[in-house]
């Protein structure tokens, strides 16, 4: 099943794509012409600032307290998974390079028809995760919100709750693009107002004196710095969609500069509210941990100020599975698909809230983000190595028209539409995340081996980048290395 753009034909009808936020965007992975090109580098820094200031920055800095790490331990690993959001920064120049959606930029590293299975899998695998973890906040905090006011039916609630919001996300990537970079700013001044007012009254609970129950050492200590790190680095190294995100603007715009406001967009936020999660921990008592974070949250704030709050996660959790959702819909066409944008986006947000009302029903908040995150990096850490090798080996020159030649004898059909470096590289580094990944759940060899330290993010990432490095300059490269 091949799929080309009209770009390779004859150039669309000037008002068949229209990048503007008050209509739907029908363009999906179609190439965007020079003339098209509009925007600022900085524009992108608000619409990554907005998804990132999240309750589920609260919820895994929380988690850093209960690994039994001291508040300063707890901040160091922050810190440290922060640098990693120069990754996403780094690939979201390909986007404007090649005019296309990411998800076509990757059929340089994976061959045609080996970058539809990579799409596939890892695009949805890591969109499903993020879409059922967002709007699941939204569904228990909503959900417990509503029990205070007197509607405590424990299914019927949460379900309604994430029908709610997921509505309303699928209209944000229905309308697309131009809303996206419009609206995100307005939402991240109002994020960043409303959990700065949380933080402060979060701020007389914190113990600032603080010490762990049973202060650790040894591999014990580095077996909760290195699980905690694994946690905080699923979130950035999931966003291989922002090459999609930055697509629109001129070719001529530096890559260093998307690279600043992508990452500096991230990790602002990220940095911010996960410490907030850290100090948050430190005055709460098992029981209430044990009644879930989003309740005892609740408890800690005075009346007028939960809903507030709760206004404020809906609106992250719309900024960011909106952003998931557009993106998740363009990789949907870059499988084979034959559906326009706009119906893929929908098809998307059915099966998110179908997983997400199956979450809601079976865990809890906490349980579920700490576990499919630690899984997440299994794909997502490779897949992000070997992105970020490939940009950094061609330099950022990808041909928008080539990517989109998907005959037998294009330059990127490869073997036989296999790319064998990107996908022998994905896979060995899957494995190899793996074999050294420690949840409560799965605890690799190597992982066992080492007192469950858990090394599976740069074990995983080095053996994808340095095989796809090594394999692009053999003749398994073909036409398609760089």
């Amino acid at each position: 099943m091949t799929q080309t753009p009209p770009a390779l034909h004859a150039p669309p009808h000037p008002d068949e794509f229209v990048d503007a936020p008050s209509r739907p965007e029908t363009r999906g992975i179609e190439l965007v012409s020079d003339s098209e090109r509009h925007g600022r580098a900085r524009d992108l820094f608000f619409v990554w600032a907005a998804p990132n200031v999240s309750i589920l920055n609260l919820t895994i800095g929380a988690t850093l307290i209960l690994l039994g790490l001291e508040v300063w331990q707890a901040l160091a690993v922050i810190v440290a998974a922060s640098l990693l959001w120069v990754f996403p920064g780094l690939i979201a120049g390909s986007g404007p390079a090649a005019g296309t959606s990411g998800s076509v930029v990757t059929r340089a590293m994976y061959g045609i028809i080996g970058n539809r299975l990579f799409v596939a899998f890892v695009g949805w695998f890591i969109g499903a995760v993020f879409l059922s973890l967002t709007w699941l906040a939204s569904s228990f905090m909503g959900a417990d919100l509503l029990r205070r006011l007197g509607m405590d039916d424990p299914v019927w609630v949460p379900i309604g709750v994430t029908v709610v919001v997921a509505t309303i996300t699928i209209v944000v990537a229905i309308f697309g693009h131009g809303l996206i970079v419009r609206a995100y700013s307005y939402m991240a001044a109002a994020l960043f107002v409303i959990f700065l007012v949380v933080a402060g009254f979060i701020l007389p609970t914190v113990d600032w004196q603080y010490t762990a129950p049973e202060p650790l050492t040894g591999a014990a200590l580095w077996s909760s710095l290195t699980i905690g790190f694994t946690i905080l680095a699923s979130t950035p190294l999931s966003f291989i969609n922002s090459p999609d995100i930055a697509r629109y603007l001129p070719r001529s715009t530096k890559p260093s500069r998307i690279a600043l406001a992508t990452g500096f967009g991230g990790a602002v936020p990220f940095i911010a509210f996960t410490s907030v999660g850290v100090l948050l921990a430190t005055g709460m008592s098992a029981a209430a941990f044990d009644g879930g974070l989003d309740a005892a949250l609740l408890d800690l704030l005075p009346a007028w100020l939960g809903p507030v709050l709760v206004v404020g996660v809906v609106i992250n959790t719309i900024a960011l599975n909106a952003m998931t959702t557009y993106t998740s819909s363009m990789a949907l066409q870059a499988i084979g698909f034959r559906l326009r944008r706009i119906p893929a986006a929908i098809i998307v947000g059915v099966v998110g809230t179908a997983l997400t009302i199956y979450l809601v029903l079976s865990s809890s908040l906490l349980e579920a983000a700490n576990l499919m995150l630690q899984f997440l990096v299994i794909v997502s850490g490779p897949a992000m190595a070997i992105f970020v090798v490939d940009v950094l080996l061609r330099r950022y020159a990808y041909d928008g028209a080539e990517l989109f030649d998907d005959h037998p004898g294009g330059r990127f059909w490869y073997t036989r539409g296999w790319s064998v470096p990107g996908v022998a590289a994905l896979l060995l580094g899957g494995l190899a995340t793996a074999l050294c990944l420690a949840t409560s759940v799965w605890a690799g060899p190597v992982a066992e081996a080492t007192q469950f330290v858990d090394l599976s993010v740069p074990v995983g990432m080095l053996v994808a980048g340095a095989l796809y490095a090594g394999l692009l300059r053999t003749p398994l490269g073909g036409r398609g290395r760089p």
